[in-house]
């Protein structure tokens, strides 16, 4: 398995350079990028990320900076769909949202990468306040047309969208991913497997046996159940999941991919050693593969 930390776990205000030199300082292999709206975040703001308005400029930029720190990027995220959802109300929205994803494939192909993750829909995100609320069948056949519609374009670009479970009371159990990835029915619609995420409603390790093969990328995180808020979110090693357990599930599936650590929020002092914590704490989790 290889060692990689998202973008989204640095200070918002530390440029992307001094990001992906802070993680290979740390020993990270991989760097997860993430796809933002406009340029007002990106080469102009001076922090160097990656933006859909210029894309074709900070495509080959950003390859150039993980090519010279020398680290690789291992994905593409997308924060954008807290903003606009597959299966919001409004068609415009659902528009938008769908362009997004359609830039999201497309800049993951410019910057090298196979993978990226998709918020396929949301009922409700009850840690957003005046989050609406859709209704569960309404949701699910609106995201199942938007998947299908996209998976053409992965396809023709090569680059797998991993369908993420993310506090969104959309697809809660394992059965119901495998049964929405399976009735897309194409190879490059597969599922993102957040190890926290769905620790307050079930056991990460049933996830990863019941979606197998279909596991595009992991994200590491780890959880209290005890707190069971958004709140509970900690540091690795420090909650409730059952990484032995875990780690045995992914060698019974065969996955031996990339896990990114999404540590969030950074540390509000020192937020340096959130970096070096998670990659020794990585190191520690690895070593308990059977």
């Amino acid at each position: 398995m290889r060692k990689s930390i998202s973008e989204w776990s640095f200070p918002a205000n530390m440029p992307l350079r001094d990001r992906m030199s802070l993680a290979k300082e740390a020993g990270f292999e991989g760097f997860e990028i993430a796809l933002n709206e406009d340029d007002e975040q990106g080469s102009q703001s001076g922090l160097g990320l990656l933006c859909i308005q210029s894309l074709q400029e900070d495509a080959p930029r950003v390859v150039g900076m993980a090519r010279r720190v020398g680290i690789e990027i291992s994905g593409v995220a997308c924060g954008l769909y807290w903003n606009y959802s597959l299966t919001a109300d409004d068609p415009a929205e659902r528009t938008k949202a769908t362009q997004i994803t359609e830039a999201l494939l497309r800049g993951a192909k410019m910057v090298g990468v196979d993978g990226v993750l998709v918020i396929p829909g949301c009922v409700h995100a009850s840690f957003i306040p005046n989050s609406p609320i859709v209704p569960y069948q309404i949701a699910y056949g609106r995201a199942l047309v938007a998947i299908k519609q996209l998976a053409p374009l992965a396809e023709e670009l090569g680059v797998s969208m991993g369908l993420e479970y993310v506090w969104n009371m959309f697809l809660l159990s394992p059965l119901e991913m495998l049964r929405f990835i399976e009735e897309v029915g194409s190879e490059r619609v597969g599922f993102y497997m957040d190890v926290g995420n769905m620790m307050p409603t079930g056991f990460p390790e049933q996830w990863i046996r019941i979606l197998g093969d279909h596991i595009v990328r992991v994200h590491f995180k780890d959880f209290k159940r005890s707190v069971g808020t958004i709140d509970g979110f900690c540091d690795l090693l420090e909650g409730d999941v059952n990484w032995p357990e875990v780690m045995a599930a992914f060698k019974e599936v065969g996955y031996d991919g990339w896990c990114t650590a999404e540590m969030m929020p950074p540390y509000q002092h020192a937020p340096d050693e959130l970096i070096f914590a998670t990659s020794r704490a990585m190191d520690r989790i690895f070593a308990m593969a059977p």
